[in-house]
């Protein structure tokens, strides 16, 4: 989805029919579970008890950590499957006195990798976009801006342990995201797909089963939502690093861990992604994690905005670990928190859908 030009106020959408529908609906009761109370099947949340300003997290600990210390005004406090759900709106932030301006925020629970990701974004949008009365994809609905904030293991000897990573593109090993048409944001992302592949290739043996079947998918985290992300860790006097993250189906060999009797099909794949050049503006491959890369693919496919923010509480080049990286993850929601209420001010559009097209508006 992309800008195509304008409308009077509005900024007209592509829709791509190669990737993108209108797709209405009505969905049946096995494609779209809805309890006997209108919640849908694994949140247990019915629409309208969810904000258009997301913080995703995979542990639930997380998100009731995020509804306690930074949420007031509490509206939802949901626990059904260990999926935690809680929406309030942002209090104060950082120890400066900075404050985030009054946002209606929710912090939801992904549970670990992309699989369980999927069936997460999957139904925030869908609380988001569906009529449950008529289960149809009503005709406008917010954009939704999700960060994720998680933890992650930093792979670049320079990182200090504790240091935010902020997502300027995502790597997906996993598969979860091949499953979705998302298009191409840039011209980056294609070539360093090619690379990357052709990188795995070469670090394969032919003899394995798994030779040129594993090919990662790369996409753009959203730029504006980058550069709030930045800006509200300056004004709130947090050190963070911007850089590619790589989103892996495990946290073991498909992170470059080699602890099992088996042997990896690609050894030390941290250390491949580590010496790897992106060349984009020095900017390097600074983390690995497990839920980023869907996060930002089916978003980014949508037209909602989504990024990661996620602490390297552990250094693979030093071979360190951040015991103590409950201060660097508060550091992190602070800073997405105040992105997401900037990013809610000054683009506050919802998306329109028409039989043919899609447009924003204020």
């Amino acid at each position: 989805m992309k800008s195509t030009g304008s409308q009077g106020d509005h900024e007209i959408l592509d829709l791509n029919q190669t990737h993108l529908r209108t797709n209405p609906g009505p969905f049946t009761a096995s494609d779209l579970p809805i309890d006997d109370e209108g919640r849908i099947y694994h949140l247990q949340v019915r629409p309208g008890e969810i904000a258009p300003d997301i913080l995703i997290v995979g542990d639930p600990g997380r998100a009731k950590f995020i509804g306690e210390n930074f949420l007031r005004d509490i509206e939802l406090e949901q626990d059904h499957r260990g999926l935690v759900t809680v929406t309030g709106t942002s209090k104060l932030s950082g120890d400066k006195a900075t404050v985030i301006s009054p946002t209606k925020a929710t912090a939801a629970t992904s549970g670990i990798g992309t699989p369980s990701l999927e069936i997460v974004v999957n139904e925030l949008v869908l609380l988001n976009e569906i009529d449950f009365e008529t289960r149809t994809r009503k005709s406008e609905f917010p954009r939704l801006h999700i960060i994720r904030v998680g933890t992650s293991g930093g792979i670049q000897a320079s990182t200090i342990l504790g240091t935010p990573i902020i997502t300027t593109y995502s790597i997906g090993t996993d598969n979860s995201g091949m499953y979705y048409e998302s298009p191409y944001q840039d011209k980056n992302c294609r070539r360093l797909e090619q690379e990357l592949t052709s990188l795995f290739a070469e670090n394969t043996s032919e003899d394995s089963r798994f030779y040129r079947k594993l090919n990662p998918y790369v996409t753009r985290a959203e730029p504006l939502l980058v550069e709030a992300m930045l800006d509200a860790a300056a004004q709130l006097g947090v050190t963070v690093k911007a850089g590619l993250t790589v989103s892996a189906p495990g946290f073991y060999a498909p992170q470059g861990r080699d602890t099992a009797r088996i042997k990896p099909s690609i050894p030390d794949l941290d250390q491949l992604f580590a010496d790897f050049d992106p060349q984009l503006n020095g900017q390097r491959i600074e983390n690995m994690e497990m839920e980023a890369s869907f996060l930002i693919h089916f978003l980014s496919g949508l037209g909602y905005w989504g990024g990661a923010i996620c602490p390297a509480i552990a250094n693979r080049r030093k071979d360190t670990l951040d015991v103590h990286y409950h201060d660097a993850v508060k550091n992190a929601v602070g800073v997405a928190l105040l992105a997401l209420s900037e990013l809610r001010r000054c683009y506050p559009q919802k998306i329109v859908l028409t039989a043919d097209s899609a447009y924003l508006k204020n």
